[in-house]
């Protein structure tokens, strides 16, 4: 089995201007956040996001990263609506695509198994397709056993993704990795709708040991979908990566706070940003 080890400049070196790029976890919930730092202080730029979006969406949207965000929702949590990613969209500085979740999901799932779009119910007579010309309808080539007629469906696209940023409990050398929280978030998805994936984890263990935590209900990412592994402990910070550790609450406030003002965002960029991964840690354990 390969080994798949990488540092996070790494992963980041094989990121390129344009790419679409698909981030895992749900809102403020096991992103990971250690390579979303990492990209946004590099030169990559005009990117296509897809996310079910947080703080990942929110922090490349604010260093000027992002073209286009492809969502569901946009959200903190414990903070309805993500600050940044509101300011980019109210200054008109990005591209969005809005979805509903299960449109979202379905899109994810079209680009897994390689078809061009899933027939679905889910947005019609919405805004979704009256006022984003990207979504389409098609008429079902079978006719209703009773009535006779074609039904009219929406046609999802496939979120075809050039490459896949997760985070995960634990993982091998290899690429395999496990959840150990209540959710995988979609992360699976993720990984099998891009052309090539990266997974940070919390943890590297012996392959033989993935299954000390948890199931095989829990091993839900195959080597064969990844590309790198890197261990990045409390690499999701500042969102949750539950059991290891909840979402620093406190933190996300005043990251949030740095939306109000150009002048509070550059003090936030300054002491958190603005530093290497390594050091980032360091200040978090020390405040």
């Amino acid at each position: 089995m390969p080994d798949k080890r990488m540092t996070i400049d790494e992963v980041v070196g094989e990121l390129r201007d344009g790419m679409t790029i698909g981030i895992g976890g749900w809102g403020s919930r096991r992103k990971p956040m250690s390579l979303v730092r990492a990209l946004c202080r590099s030169s990559v730029q005009d990117l296509t996001v897809v996310s079910y979006g947080g703080p990942d969406v929110g922090l490349l949207c604010a260093t000027g990263k992002v073209r286009k965000v492809v969502f569901a929702f946009v959200s903190l949590d414990s903070i309805a609506l993500e600050p940044h990613f509101r300011n980019a969209r109210q200054a008109g500085s990005i591209d969005a695509l809005e979805l509903d979740e299960g449109m979202f999901l379905l899109g994810l799932q079209a680009a897994a198994w390689r078809v061009p779009f899933l027939p679905t119910r889910v947005g019609l007579g919405s805004d979704v397709l009256d006022r984003q010309d990207e979504i389409r309808t098609v008429t079902s080539p079978y006719p209703d056993a009773e009535t006779g007629e074609q039904e009219e469906l929406v046609a999802m696209p496939a979120l075809e993704l050039d490459v896949a940023l997760v985070h995960q409990n634990r993982a091998d050398a290899g690429g395999n990795a496990q959840f150990l929280g209540p959710d995988l978030y979609f992360d699976d998805l993720m990984c099998q709708a891009a052309k090539r994936s990266f997974v940070s984890c919390e943890r590297i263990v012996d392959t033989g040991d993935l299954l000390k935590e948890g199931s095989h209900h829990t091993l839900r990412i195959s080597r064969l979908w990844t590309d790198g592994v890197v261990e990045t402990p409390n690499g999701a910070h500042f969102t949750s990566c539950v059991p290891d550790y909840e979402r620093d609450e406190a933190f996300q406030k005043a990251y949030a706070a740095g939306a109000k003002s150009a002048e509070a965002w550059a003090e936030w960029k300054a002491a958190w940003l603005d530093l290497d991964e390594d050091g980032y840690q360091r200040k978090v354990a020390s405040s």
